[in-house]
């Protein structure tokens, strides 16, 4: 990487529409122009297997993805099919073959056969999905229930309508009139992924297209095969890849929240025009024309701190290598859900208001990781109330955690020094012109 020419990797903005195929192409063919940007440490693979240290777990990623970019669905519906692909093949093989693999046509449509026409099979080389090692070892994991607390939330979210009712509803939306086949293993989960990610206006609803909707609604039909999933799959995946994960590592590179950024950034400004005031005051005067070197410091800050701003990085906190404490992650008090596993009696006679909430994130913030439950809002969580309160002072200089990730340090070492040996040479040449300018001595 070049030391005076690196960039954090650019922002890809959402395109248009409904997710497909081709805006997938998109985002992996923009990311690839930046693949230096992103060290292999932080890699798309090393991320999702949780191998990065804080900031940049597997929890802050969908962290992100909950409170920054708003499309956590993507990532919950991905962990969960690469759960349930390894699940799916750990059965015999008499259930195996109650649900055979789904032949790979892109945008395949409904047609007007029923359900006991067996579709064509599939080179099964062509449908297996990546799989990935998620794990918790290396950090805290998110809080585990002591009671079903999926199945509560669920239930809570969902009380006058069932899974089964979603799906019907689901597949007449699409002119899909037949029953699927209730004896092949797994259907009363697909039943429920359906309900929560597939169906129209469900609680994670995918951004996908009608045409795609249909084509995996009809492949459910037929079996729970894993390559029934295989065109949602790949769009899900290469949004993830081309999109989310390029996004994630240049805000993970970010040390201050918003309004430190933007405090660091104006104090640049300020110094740099207080530069510029002092070198006019200084050539309009009789005064030497070497006093005028005391606007070298000035800049030189002015200017270090702004472009070290502009990368969305507060010097003051680097020198520690820290970073301010995200918004949902100054409150870690409160009731949560997890208040809920001592005192089952207290859980059953909670509203759906209740749990909502209840329902903060705090540092053991483990419900974003739940395949089923309520919708990724957060409007009702303990600490936006909490955080819209907080004065100024308070939100500029909030507390700051120090960055277990080398890698992420290492990039930040690399871009504040890029900052200040821009600075130097704008600076030099600046001053030199400076006290090159003639007197005017008006005073």
């Amino acid at each position: 990487m070049s030391l005076l020419f690196y960039r954090r990797p650019d922002y890809i903005a959402r395109l248009p529409g409904p997710m497909n195929l081709t805006q997938c192409q998109i985002y992996v063919e923009r990311t690839q122009k930046h693949r230096r940007a992103i060290p292999p440490e932080l890699s798309f693979e090393n991320i999702i297997q949780n191998k990065a240290l804080p900031p940049c777990t597997l929890q802050d990623f969908m962290d992100y993805l909950v409170y920054v970019s708003h499309d956590a669905e993507n990532l919950q519906f991905w962990i969960w099919l690469q759960a349930y692909t390894k699940k799916f093949y750990a059965t015999s093989p008499s259930e195996q073959a109650l649900s055979t693999p789904w032949p790979a046509v892109d945008g395949l449509q409904p047609t007007g056969n029923g359900p006991n026409q067996r579709p064509r099979t599939a080179d099964k080389s062509k449908l297996g999905v990546n799989e990935y090692e998620i794990n918790f070892d290396q950090q805290e994991p998110p809080m585990v229930p002591q009671f079903d607390k999926q199945s509560f939330i669920s239930s809570m979210a969902n009380t006058t309508k069932s899974a089964a009712d979603s799906v019907e509803d689901a597949n007449a939306q699409v002119g899909l009139k037949w029953q699927s086949f209730t004896i092949q293993p797994f259907r009363s989960e697909i039943n429920r992924v359906i309900s929560h990610y597939i169906a129209p206006n469900s609680p994670r609803e995918l951004n996908l297209s009608h045409k795609t909707r249909a084509a995996v609604l009809h492949a459910l039909q037929h079996t729970t095969h894993p390559s029934a999933f295989a065109l949602v799959r790949d769009i899900v995946e290469g949004t993830l890849r081309g999109q989310s994960h390029p996004n994630f590592i240049r805000w993970s590179i970010c040390n201050g929240n918003r309004p430190r950024v933007l405090f660091v950034r104006n104090s640049g400004i300020a110094h740099v025009a207080g530069a510029v005031l002092l070198a006019i005051f200084l050539i309009l005067s009789h005064a030497s024309r070497w006093w005028r070197l005391f606007c070298f410091p000035l800049f030189l800050v002015g200017f270090s701190i702004g472009v070290a701003a502009y990368k969305g990085l507060c010097v003051i906190i680097h020198t520690g290598h820290c970073r301010n404490l995200r918004p949902w992650e100054q409150f870690a008090g409160g009731a949560s859900l997890g208040s809920l596993d001592n005192d089952d009696e207290a859980a059953l006679s909670t509203s759906t208001d209740d749990v909502f909430s209840m329902s903060n994130r705090g540092p053991k913030r483990g419900i974003s990781m739940d395949t089923f439950g309520t919708s990724n809002s957060y409007d009702h969580e303990l600490w936006v109330k909490r955080y819209k309160k907080l004065p100024l002072l308070q939100r500029i200089f909030a507390q700051n955690l120090w960055i277990q990730e080398e890698t992420i340090r290492v990039l930040q070492d690399r871009i504040v020094l890029q900052s200040h040996l821009w600075s130097l040479i704008v600076t030099v040449p600046l001053t030199a012109a400076l006290v090159a300018l003639p007197q005017v001595g008006l005073y």
